[in-house]
């Protein structure tokens, strides 16, 4: 209550001076007053002192005060020869200039409705730069938005030095507009370069507000409309990036990779895992780009853990992921060396296994023989460490492809009844036209060995590979290829042919 007058007294000396700068332009100097009063200690204050600048330099965006195009020096400007008008625009830019990097300073604050005023303030005059602008369009039509204003904003959200997630929660509700989604995935991937680059170790602090703006981040089911757009627009041009849904596609793909491409503290990499299925990879335009980060996080030991217990569907969409184009796949050896780590835990079910080696068999009846070279020993290693898989292939008279129990298009391993069927498949493949792969697939015929076999080696090997090691093998001996010789030139003695032509 005793701050009570000193708060009321500072809201009636901001207001006759915004009354004052807005009436008349020989009282500018009075802005200064209104920018001093950001810097006060006293709380109210501060948020007084916010509201004032709300309420002017929203007024002067409106009636196209502020100085539009590159910014000169003030020192420039002031010693020209230029307008008075000219002079006073640029002078009013350089205000509005160190009140925004005042608000983007009070996103730091200790008191939380501080953050909260200076965010909406922020948001309002990005939304107003937007209608707006303070740049030339460089053609007409051009798409202009904030993007140094917003880049301020999401930068003073990602603080390196103190917990942001309650002000994150407050910015979500931008987030339904489409054009500060996209332009957040944007900022999102500049702010993290520049502190990764400007600390030799990032505080974990960053981190989990990175984390905390990202997965608050889910892409439009539709394309984006002029009405789902925070800035306000007539309409949507097909020129402009941020009327596609594709390219909102591509800027989350960019995002997500840009930030999982570093070094994390662990208890992000399990945050990450625990939504990846849902809210990441069904986003991705390439979700094999996520397999090195998921190989990151199985040599960690802990993630490997966390896929096992804390991730139940974990494994159900790594089955939905084996398909025909795997084998074809740029990142096929990553994939199979990330499948092998996950698959190699003795604790597994044996109807999720057993899946995974049936779905792998009837892939690998149109897979290329050097993908089959190393699949084969793929499925021969799960029947290894999971003995009671081995069923599969003890079922000499078992079910073949008309009478199969095994559902290929069931996207549950547990449904798929895999454990009820065999691995006729690899029998099938005892007869491919490769002769390395009919012997990798004959090894089901004997007792498999205890020691699994390394796949490492087989994980990069092309086809071209295979040629050349085949053009360098040495045939056998010449054998006869008749024991009779020919008689003739059709080979039948007393026809036609042999009367007139003989072979000599």
């Amino acid at each position: 209550m005793e701050q009570e007058p000193g708060a009321a007294g500072a809201r009636r000396a901001l207001g006759r001076r915004l009354e004052a700068v807005l009436a008349s332009r020989s009282e500018a100097n009075a802005v200064f007053d209104i920018l001093a009063v950001l810097q006060s200690e006293d709380q109210e204050e501060i948020q007084e002192a916010v509201r004032t600048c709300s309420r002017l330099f929203g007024a002067l965006l409106e009636r196209g005060e502020l100085f539009v195009g590159q910014l000169p020096s003030e020192e420039m400007v002031m010693t020209g020869s230029r307008g008075a008008m000219r002079k006073y625009k640029v002078w009013m830019r350089h205000r509005y200039h160190s009140c925004c990097n005042r608000l983007g300073e009070l996103l730091g604050h200790p008191s939380f409705q501080v953050k909260e005023l200076a965010l909406g303030t922020l948001m309002k005059f990005v939304q107003l730069e937007g209608v707006h602008p303070l740049e030339k369009p460089k053609w007409e039509g051009n798409y202009l938005f904030p993007q140094d204003l917003f880049k301020l904003v999401v930068g003073g959200l990602l603080s390196p030095e103190e917990d942001q997630s309650l002000l994150l929660s407050q910015f979500r509700e931008y987030l339904d507009h489409d054009d500060i989604r996209y332009h957040t995935m944007r900022a999102a991937v500049d702010t993290v370069a520049r502190v990764t680059g400007q600390y030799p170790e990032v505080p974990p602090a960053f981190w989990n507000n990175a984390f905390t703006l990202l997965s608050a981040v889910s892409l439009p089911r539709q394309e984006p409309t002029a009405s789902s757009f925070y800035v306000k627009r007539t309409e949507l041009s097909d020129t402009w990036k941020v009327a596609h849904l594709k390219e909102h596609r591509k800027a989350f793909q960019a995002m997500w990779l840009n930030f999982l491409k570093h070094k994390l503290p662990l208890s992000l990499y399990k945050k990450v895992l625990v939504i990846v299925h849902d809210a990441i990879l069904p986003q991705l335009a390439q979700p094999t780009l996520m397999i090195d980060f998921l190989t990151r996080a199985c040599d960690l030991g802990e993630c490997g853990r966390l896929a096992h217990t804390e991730y139940p569907d974990f494994y159900r969409k790594l089955y939905g992921l084996l398909d025909p184009s795997v084998f074809h796949v740029k990142y096929r050896a990553r994939f199979f060396h990330l499948a092998d780590l996950f698959l190699s835990s003795s604790h597994l079910p044996a109807y999720l296994v057993a899946a995974f080696a049936k779905r792998l068999a009837r892939l690998a009846l149109t897979a290329p023989p050097e993908a089959l070279l190393m699949v084969l020993p793929f499925i021969c290693n799960l029947l290894r460490r999971h003995p009671a898989c081995r069923v599969l292939v003890h079922r000499p008279h078992g079910p073949e492809l008309d009478a199969d129990p095994y559902d290929p298009g069931e996207e549950d391993p547990a449904q798929s009844r895999a454990l009820e069927s065999s691995l006729w498949e690899l029998q099938a493949l005892q007869r491919h036209y490769h002769p390395e792969v009919s012997k990798a697939a004959s090894v089901i015929n004997q007792a498999l060995s205890v020691p699994e076999v390394s796949i490492a080696p087989l994980l990069e090997l092309t086809a071209y590979e295979i040629f050349e090691r085949d053009l360098k093998k040495k045939g056998p001996e010449p054998v006869p290829l008749e024991f009779l010789p020919a008689q003739g030139l059709l080979g039948r003695p007393g026809d036609v042919c042999a009367q007139h032509f003989t072979l000599s």
